[in-house]
C-alpha cells in the first residue's frame, strides 16, 4: 500500500488512506483555498445569526437537554469553553498519538465541509497540532459515540492537560509555547463544533481498515503456506470452478493462491493424494473471498461518513440566505455497523487461521512429525503455540458480538438512541492485534512444516515467504523460547514493505 506523502483537503473525496497518511506517517495536512472558503462562509452565517438574535440550537442556547435555554453576549463564548471543560471527562488509558491524531484529520476533515460554523483560527490551530507533532493525551474511554475525545483535544488548545511533544509527555501549555501557537478566543458554536460529529469513530476505522487490509493479504500469503504445508490439492482454487460463484473477493483470493503456489514442487507431487482436503484447507477463497467483500462494504461505509457533515446543527446557504437547522447526523450509526462488519471479518480470517495451525501440528492428519518438532517428547515443538492461537481466537469470537445493537439513555432523555460507534471502532484495535498474533504463529508453524518437505522449489511467493521469515527466525532442532519468535513474526507482519517483497497485491 502506498500511502500519500501530503494531504490537501479541496473539493475531492477524502480515503481511508488519506487519513492514515496523516495520522500514522505524518504526512501534512492542509486546506485548500476552496477549503477555507467553505469554512468562513459558514462562520459569517453564524456571525449573522449572533447578531440578529435568531434561537438556534448550540450557537445561543444550552446543549443536550438544555436546548431550550436561550444565551445571549458573553454567555456565548463562555459556553463554548464551558463545553470543552465539560465534556472533557474521558477515563481510562490515552489513545496511542495515531490514534488522537487521526481523529483530529477527521474533525478538519469535517469541518471542511464548511457546514460547521467554527472559527478559521480554531482550524488553523489543529492543523498546528498535528503537522507540528503536538499529541493530546486523551482517555480511550468514555464515549457512547462522540464528544469526550475531542473535548480532550479542544482543552488541550487552552493549554490544559498533557501533550506528546517532542518524545515526551509535556504539559500543553509548555507545547504550545514552543510552537507558538495561540489559541484564539473561543466564539458562539466553537466548542460545540469541537465536541460534536463522528471524527472519532471514523479516525479509529481509518486506521483499523488501514490494519485489516495488510492482514487480508498476509492471510493469503499464510494460508497458501499451510495449503502447501499440508499438501493441499490445487483443484479447489481452479480459476473455471471458483467463477461459477462469482463473488469478488473470492475470485481475487484464488488469484493470489495460484500466483503464490505457481511452480510448487510439492503441490505438483501431491496430486491426487486424497479426494478433498478438510474445509480449512480447500475453503480458503471461499472465507478470505467474503472477508474482503465484507472490508469493502465496510470502507465505502466509513468513506462516506468521512466525506459527509456531521455537526448538529448545520449550516447551509449564505450569511444572506442561509438555513440552520437541527438534525442528527452526529449519529454514527453507518460507521458503528461497518466497525462491527469489520470485528466479524477479524474473527473469521483469524478462526480459519488456528484451524489451519491445528493441522499442521497434528501428525494424524498433517503427515508430519508431531508438533512440527524432529523429536518429540522430550521436545513439545509447537503444540502450546496452538494454544495461545485457540486463545485469541476465543476472545476474538467475543469481540466480535455486536456493540451497535446495545442502547443506553443520556441527556436527560434528549440523547436516547445511540450507536457506540467508538466503542466499537476501539475494539477493532483489540481484534486486529489479537489477529496479528495469530497469523504470526500460522507463519511460524508453516515455515517450520517447510523444513521437512524435502524438495528444491516451493511455489513462488510461499518460497519468498519462507525465506524472508528465515532472515529472522531460525528453524526448531529443539524446544527453545517461542515468544521472541513469534513477536518477531508479528514484527514482520506489521511491515508493508515486506509484504510487498513476496507479492505485489
Amino acid at each position: 500500500m502506498i500511502y500519500p506523502t501530503e494531504v490537501v483537503i479541496d473539493s475531492q473525496p477524502v480515503r481511508w488512506q488519506d487519513v492514515t497518511a496523516v495520522a500514522r506517517h505524518q504526512a501534512p495536512l492542509s486546506l485548500s483555498a476552496a477549503a477555507w472558503a467553505r469554512i468562513e462562509n459558514a462562520q459569517a452565517i453564524v456571525q449573522h445569526i449572533v447578531t440578529s438574535q435568531q434561537r438556534a440550537y448550540g450557537v445561543n442556547t444550552g446543549l443536550g437537554a438544555l436546548c431550550n435555554q436561550t444565551l445571549e453576549g458573553e454567555q456565548l463564548a463562555k459556553l463554548s469553553s464551558n463545553t470543552l471543560l465539560s465534556h472533557a471527562c474521558g477515563v481510562g488509558e490515552p489513545l496511542s498519538d495515531e490514534q488522537t491524531r487521526a481523529i483530529i484529520c477527521c474533525a478538519i476533515i469535517n469541518y471542511s465541509q464548511g457546514k460547521s460554523g467554527i472559527q478559521r483560527p480554531v482550524v488553523e490551530a489543529l492543523l498546528a497540532l498535528l503537522n507540528r507533532g503536538i499529541t493530546p493525551r486523551v482517555p480511550s474511554q468514555g464515549s457512547v459515540g462522540y464528544l469526550t475525545h475531542m473535548a480532550h483535544v479542544g482543552v488541550a488548545l487552552l493549554g490544559l492537560g498533557e501533550v506528546s511533544y517532542g518524545g515526551q509527555i509535556v504539559p500543553a501549555a509548555q507545547a504550545l509555547a514552543a510552537e507558538d501557537i495561540i489559541m484564539p478566543t473561543l466564539g458562539a458554536k466553537d466548542g460545540l463544533c469541537l465536541v460534536n460529529g463522528t471524527p472519532c469513530m471514523s479516525g479509529l476505522s481509518c486506521l483499523a481498515l488501514a490494519d485489516i487490509h495488510r492482514l487480508l493479504r498476509w492471510a493469503d500469503v499464510l494460508g497458501a503456506m499451510s495449503f502447501e504445508a499440508l499438501r493441499g490439492q490445487i483443484a479447489a482454487f481452479d480459476e473455471e470452478i471458483l467463477a461459477l460463484k462469482p463473488h469478488p473477493g473470492m475470485q481475487l483470493v484464488g488469484r493470489n493462491l495460484r500466483t503464490l503456489l505457481a511452480g510448487s514442487e510439492v503441490i505438483a507431487s501431491s496430486l491426487g493424494i486424497r479426494t478433498q482436503d478438510a474445509l480449512s484447507i480447500r475453503s480458503i477463497p471461499q472465507v478470505h473471498g467474503a472477508c474482503r467483500d465484507q472490508f469493502a462494504h465496510a470502507a465505502q461505509q466509513i468513506e462516506t461518513e468521512l466525506n459527509g457533515a456531521t455537526d448538529n446543527p448545520l449550516l447551509l446557504g449564505t450569511p444572506e440566505h442561509y438555513r440552520i437547522m437541527s438534525q442528527a447526523n452526529p449519529h454514527g450509526e453507518s460507521v458503528a455497523m461497518a466497525a462491527d462488519l469489520l470485528a466479524i471479518v477479524l474473527a473469521e480470517l483469524g478462526g480459519i487461521a488456528e484451524r489451519r495451525i491445528d493441522r499442521l501440528i497434528n501428525p494424524l492428519v498433517s503427515g508430519l512429525p508431531a508438533f512440527l518438532v524432529s523429536n518429540p517428547g522430550v521436545n513439545s515443538g509447537m503444540m502450546i503455540a496452538q494454544y495461545v492461537a485457540a486463545s485469541l481466537c476465543a476472545e476474538n469470537r467475543q469481540l466480535a458480538q455486536p456493540c451497535v445493537v446495545d442502547n443506553y439513555v443520556t441527556s436527560a432523555l434528549q440523547e436516547d438512541h445511540l450507536s457506540l460507534g467508538t466503542g466499537a471502532a476501539l475494539r477493532l484495535h483489540r481484534a486486529i492485534a489479537n489477529s496479528t498474533q495469530i497469523l504470526a504463529i500460522e507463519y511460524l508453524l508453516a515455515a517450520q512444516a517447510f523444513e521437512f518437505l524435502k524438495v528444491e522449489r516451493f511455489g513462488e511467493g510461499t518460497q519468498r515467504a519462507w525465506q524472508l521469515l528465515r532472515q529472522k527466525v531460525t528453524p526448531y532442532d529443539q524446544d527453545r523460547w517461542l515468544a521472541p519468535d513469534i513477536a518477531t513474526s508479528a514484527a514482520i507482519l506489521a511491515d508493508e514493505r515486506l509484504l510487498a517483497e513476496i507479492i505485489p497485491f
